[in-house]
């Protein structure tokens, strides 16, 4: 079996309600980038990615040319077994993680098509019948992200994502916190995000605001050093999130005392190939998981799903269904949230199927 086409897809992707984070960062409407993998035997595998750029040093329109680089590696090739591939693919073009993490995940699906398997038999088998889902929860008025986190729990979600620093002010994100765990009770996870967007100090103001309150931080700051400090001056648990994106920034992390929890995306790492090495190395270190991605549709969400289930569900913090944040779906089909958990689908591969409709002409094909 061998490549013989690689077809691109932009689609615009927008979320229900506008996504406010901190530093003036906010999450509209997103593209999408879906690439399928056409070969000889008549599979086809596919993969998705969406970058957000002031996110990330990544954007959609990145990934064309990258793939485009890509390509001669690619066509032609064995797409069976894909870590060997990929390691082609970086010997051929160093980095770039975004862009290859799409032509990854594709080539995972069409390693389990092959197999006749879901995708999570080859990453080590499934250990649980479903995961908890967190629902991420928007930096608006306090008392308005305390009704949509009561909202949320009604359907059976028990972990909440507060976006924090959206209006520069750390008393109102003291109040979003306590207003949130106020509002959900004592024993359902709350934590507050800033997506890196604080200084230490208004981070440690905070924290220590909301000492009394069961909940915990999530990426205050750009660097590690500061996030460790924020920690120690405030003794909340800490989540990372920006700085985790490879193998080496979990040790430093770790060593540093400050990744009690650590959300582990598919476009940082390259994929599942690096995201699974990832996961391995969690679990020896004993730090929690949430396994997912920066931002995308049912392609991205499937994938996350299969190695999640694949993991050890005490090592999963949680999971996230990015697909039931966004219109339009990419499969109709696909999982999704029921009374605050989500499982895989059952069918070989990722068992996501794109509908043609939606996606619309490729942008660019190779073959």
């Amino acid at each position: 079996m061998t490549i013989t086409r690689i077809s691109l897809w932009r689609v615009p992707l927008t979320s229900h309600e506008t996504y406010y984070m901190a530093a003036g960062k906010a999450c509209a409407t997103v593209e999408t980038v879906v690439l399928r993998l056409d070969c000889d035997s008549s599979l086809s595998g596919w993969g998705e990615v969406c970058p957000i750029p002031h996110y990330l040093p990544a954007y959609a329109r990145g990934v064309e040319p990258a793939v485009e680089e890509m390509a001669p590696v690619l066509l032609g090739a064995d797409p069976v077994g894909p870590e060997a591939l990929m390691a082609k693919l970086n010997a051929h073009l160093q980095g770039h993680p975004y862009a290859k993490s799409a032509v990854d995940i594709a080539l995972w699906d069409l390693t389990a098509k092959a197999a006749g398997l879901p995708l999570y038999r080859l990453l080590g088998g499934r250990m649980a019948e479903d995961l908890p889902l967190y629902h991420s929860i928007t930096s608006v008025a306090p008392d308005e992200m305390a009704r949509i986190a009561k909202e949320a729990q009604a359907t059976g979600i028990g972990q909440f994502q507060v976006k924090l620093g959206a209006d520069n002010d750390w008393q109102t994100d003291v109040a979003r916190l306590r207003l949130v765990r106020e509002a959900v009770g004592p024993g359902p996870l709350v934590y507050g995000d800033w997506n890196c967007g604080v200084k230490r100090l208004e981070a440690t103001r905070v924290g220590r605001a909301v000492a009394d309150i069961d909940v915990m931080l999530e990426q205050p700051c750009a660097t590690l050093e500061d996030c460790a400090a924020v920690r120690a001056a405030t003794g909340l648990p800490m989540k990372l999130d920006e700085s985790a994106n490879d193998t080496a920034s979990l040790l430093q992390a770790y060593a540093l005392g400050c990744m009690d929890a650590v959300a582990l995306k598919l476009s940082k790492f390259g994929g599942l190939s690096a995201l699974r090495r990832a996961r391995d190395l969690c679990l020896h270190l004993g730090t929690k998981m949430c396994i997912e991605d920066t931002w995308g549709s049912d392609i991205c969400t499937a994938a996350a799903l299969h190695l999640g289930i694949s993991s050890p569900p005490d090592a999963v913090l949680n999971i996230c269904d990015l697909s039931g944040y966004v219109a339009p779906r990419l499969d109709p089909d696909a999982p999704v949230r029921k009374n605050g958990r989500i499982a895989p689908p059952e069918i070989p591969g990722l068992g996501v199927a794109p509908d043609l409709s939606v996606l619309g002409k490729p942008c660019r094909v190779f073959e």
